[in-house]
């Protein structure tokens, strides 16, 4: 694992990987077929990890993460960047952060807590986390009401948020207000596109946006490292033949479900078995099975043939 300080112009370089992660039937974390997947996101050029949604942390108990911490440093590569996710509730995340004090990790990011928040409390939150943990936070925000940008650009200030993941849905990518006068704030040098590969083309061509999180990219890394260079020099032909390889499985995703499609992908495109899913989740709808392995075995392939 990459344990040099970071800077924010490291965001720019790699699209974010989002993995799953591998579990036994016993739901024990499997460091081999982890260690397996973490090598194939790595031979396609990417090198920043981030464990959070996709990896199911919403429902990890504290002995597992304290064991994921350990596993994920030594399975990364030394030019691997790995963020991993906290919380998302307060008390989740002081506990966590007595884990992250000291260790070799730089960063963690905040996954997002639905309800029961306030932005002042958010923000006291994070300073808490921060002031215990000894590292800065990756915000992942998904709604304009969790936090307003005043307080955000405090934070950043402060030094307490270094990056955000940007993930509010909008019916038109292109028209966000909220974005611009986040970019205006913080640059966006600090901002990382958070939805994947569909709303990528609008945040990193029209809002220039540092990159973007992937989850499909677990299974063709190529082609999305290949799909940000095509965006940053603003080559849309090529950009756009990169984009529709995601889209099959993109769809799939959104209809059923991000995390348990993914997750189910991977296993069935062969790159890594991912195992049993971590409740309170479950598997995809079995008569959706064969659909995810042909869509995922398609765009293996097509990574292959880069």
């Amino acid at each position: 694992m990459n344990i040099a300080p970071l800077h924010v112009d490291e965001f720019s370089a790699s699209v974010l990987a989002v993995p799953p992660l591998a579990r036994r039937a016993d739901l024990s974390i499997d460091e081999a077929q982890n260690r397996q997947l973490i090598h194939h996101i790595e031979a396609g050029g990417i090198r920043t990890l981030l464990y959070g949604g996709n990896a199911n942390l919403y429902h990890t108990s504290m002995g597992d993460y304290a064991l994921l911490l350990e596993q994920l440093a030594d399975s990364a590569s030394d030019t691997t960047r790995v963020i991993p996710a906290i919380g998302p509730d307060f008390g989740k995340m002081m506990d966590q952060a007595q884990l992250l004090r000291g260790s070799r990790y730089r960063t963690a990011m905040v996954l997002p807590m639905q309800g029961f928040t306030t932005p002042e409390g958010v923000a006291e939150g994070i300073s808490r986390f921060v002031d215990t943990a000894g590292i800065p936070v990756t915000l992942y925000i998904k709604s304009e009401q969790y936090l307003d940008v005043a307080t955000l650009g405090r934070l950043v200030d402060s030094g307490r948020i270094l990056a955000v993941k940007y993930a509010i849905v909008r019916d038109d990518p292109v028209n966000d207000p909220y974005l611009r006068a986040l970019v205006e704030r913080i640059t966006p040098a600090r901002i990382v596109s958070g939805m994947g590969e569909r709303p990528a083309p609008a945040h990193v061509s029209q809002f220039g946006l540092a990159s973007f999180t992937t989850g499909s990219g677990c299974i063709a890394p190529k082609t999305c490292m290949a799909l940000l260079q095509a965006l940053k020099h603003a080559d849309t032909a090529r950009a756009q033949t990169l984009y529709d390889a995601f889209m099959p499985l993109e769809t799939l995703r959104d209809s059923i479900s991000l995390i348990r499609v993914l997750h189910d992908a991977v296993t069935l495109s062969g790159v890594a078995d991912m195992g049993a899913h971590l409740p309170l989740l479950s598997a995809s709808p079995a008569d959706r099975m064969a659909e995810i392995r042909t869509v995922a075995a398609a765009l293996l392939a097509s990574d292959q043939r880069l």
